[in-house]
C-alpha cells in the first residue's frame, strides 16, 4: 500500500518563522533543501571526520560524503513509500550539520566540558541554533528561516525530547511523534554508516574478515553466496557486492516493515501518525538484530582499534585544551566571539565557536596557541 495520505503535504506546512512569498517553481521543502546545501555549516562538513582521518587515505568518508549517502538512501526509501522526498532530502542533508570536529568523540568531549558549567552540548540542538541564528545570508532575518517541519525534524529525527526538561523547545510539539519523513532519518543514517564504516575499515586494512563474517551473520551469509557465485573474483569486489546486498536488504526491510506497521496501526493522516504512542517507521525484529550485529562489530572491532583510538585521543585532547584555554581567555577568540562572551556565558560562546570549527582549523589553532607539531595540510 502506498502511503501518500501519510506523507507530509507541503501545502499544509506550519510555515516559516518569518513569512516569505512562495517561489514560482520550488516548493518550500525544496527551498529548505537548497538553503541547507548553500550554507557555510554544510560546506564545513567536508572537513570534519566521520571515523577515519586522511592519515590512511583521501578516499574515506568525511561528514559531508556521509551526509550525501544518507540523503541518497533516504530519498530511495521515502520514494518507495510515496512519502515527501523533498522533505526527506532536506532533513537528511541537515541532520549532521551541528556536529563538532572529530565526530562523536568530539561531541562527547564538548558535552563533558559543558556539563562542568551546568550546561550541555547536543549536536541536534546545536544544529537548530545554526539554522536559526548562526547562518547569516539574508537581509530580513537571521538564520535560514526553514519551515517548521524541517526545524522540528532537526531535533526530533533521532529521539524524543521531554517538554519538562527542554521548555525552550515547546513549540516543536514534543508530546507528539514527528511525521514519517522525519522518523526515517535516523534509521537510514544507521544503514549508511554501518555499511560505509565497514567499507572504510576494509580500505584501511583494519578489518578482520573472518571475525566480521562470524559476528555479523547477515554479512557472512551474503559473502558466502557471492563467493560461491564468483569464486575467482577479487576479494575486494566480492566484499563490495556482499556489502551492497546488506545495504539493500536493510533498506528493503525498512520500507516493507514501515509499510506494515503503518497499515497495522490504522492511521490515515499525518496527524494520526503524530498522535501515535510510538514511532511507526522501523526495521523488522530480524533486520533490527542484523543491524545491531553490525553496530556491535564496528564498536568492538573497528572504533576501538588502537590506530583509531590513538587518532581520536590526540584530536579530542586538542579540542579539550582549546576549550579550557578560551574559557579562561575569551578575549583570545575572534573579536565577534570575544564581544559576545562579555554579554553571554563564556563557556557557551566558546562551545559554539569550537563546534563550528573543522578538524584542521582546530588543530591549527592549537599549534598557533600552544606550539607543537603543525597539523598536516589537507588536500
Amino acid at each position: 500500500m502506498p502511503l501518500e495520505s501519510h506523507a507530509m503535504d507541503v501545502r499544509r506546512s506550519r510555515g516559516r518563522r518569518f513569512p516569505e512569498p512562495q517561489h514560482p517553481y520550488r516548493n518550500d521543502y525544496a527551498r529548505d533543501r537548497d538553503r541547507v546545501i548553500h550554507s557555510r555549516a554544510f560546506r564545513r562538513l567536508e572537513a570534519k571526520t566521520q571515523v577515519f582521518t586522511t592519515r590512511y587515505s583521501d578516499h574515506f568518508r568525511n561528514r559531508l560524503t556521509h551526509t550525501l549517502e544518507v540523503s541518497q538512501i533516504a530519498r530511495t526509501v521515502a520514494g518507495a513509500l510515496h512519502l515527501n522526498t523533498d522533505l526527506v532530502e532536506a532533513l537528511a542533508l541537515v541532520h549532521d550539520i551541528g556536529h563538532p570536529p572529530f565526530g562523536h568523540a568530539g561531541e562527547r568531549q564538548l558535552d563533558q566540558r559543558m556539563r562542568e558549567h551546568g550546561d550541555r552540548f547536543d549536536h541536534n540542538l546545536h544544529a537548530l541554533r545554526i539554522v536559526e541564528q548562526f547562518e547569516q545570508r539574508y537581509l530580513d532575518f537571521a538564520g535560514l528561516n526553514l519551515t517548521f517541519e524541517v526545524r522540528e525534524g532537526i531535533i526530533k529525527h533521532s529521539r524524543d525530547y521531554s517538554a519538562a526538561e527542554f521548555p525552550a523547545l515547546a513549540e516543536y510539539l514534543l508530546e507528539e511523534r514527528p511525521p514519517l519523513e522525519s522518523q526515517l532519518i535516523d534509521l537510514v543514517d544507521e544503514i549508511a554508516y554501518n555499511t560505509a564504516d565497514l567499507d572504510d575499515a576494509f580500505e584501511a586494512r583494519l578489518l578482520d574478515f573472518e571475525q566480521l563474517c562470524a559476528e555479523a551473520p547477515a554479512f557472512g551469509a551474503a559473502y558466502e553466496d557471492v563467493n560461491r557465485r564468483y569464486p575467482r573474483g577479487l576479494r575486494k569486489l566480492k566484499f563490495n557486492e556482499a556489502l551492497k546486498r546488506v545495504l539493500n536488504h536493510l533498506a528493503t526491510d525498512l520500507i516493507e516493515n514501515t509499510r506494515r506497521q503503518v497499515e497495522a496501526s490504522g492511521v490515515e493522516t499525518v496527524e494520526d501518525v503524530r498522535r501515535q504512542e510510538k514511532r511507526l517507521a522501523g526495521f523488522s525484529s530480524e533486520a533490527a538484530g542484523q543491524n545491531a550485529d553490525l553496530k556491535r562489530f564496528l564498536t568492538s572491532r573497528v572504533y576501538s582499534h588502537p590506530a583509531i583510538v590513538e587518532d581520536r585521543d590526540r584530536s579530542v585532547g586538542a579540542l579539550d585544551a582549546l576549550f579550557r584555554f578560551f574559557v579562561e581567555h575569551p578575549d583570545r577568540m575572534p573579536k565577534q566571539h570575544a564581544r559576545l562572551a562579555q554579554s553571554e556565558p563564556p563557556h557557551r560562546v566558546v562551545c559554539d565557536y569550537i563546534a563550528g570549527m573543522t578538524d584542521h582549523f582546530l588543530l591549527r589553532q592549537c599549534h598557533d596557541l600552544f606550539g607543537g607539531p603543525a597539523p598536516p595540510e589537507t588536500s
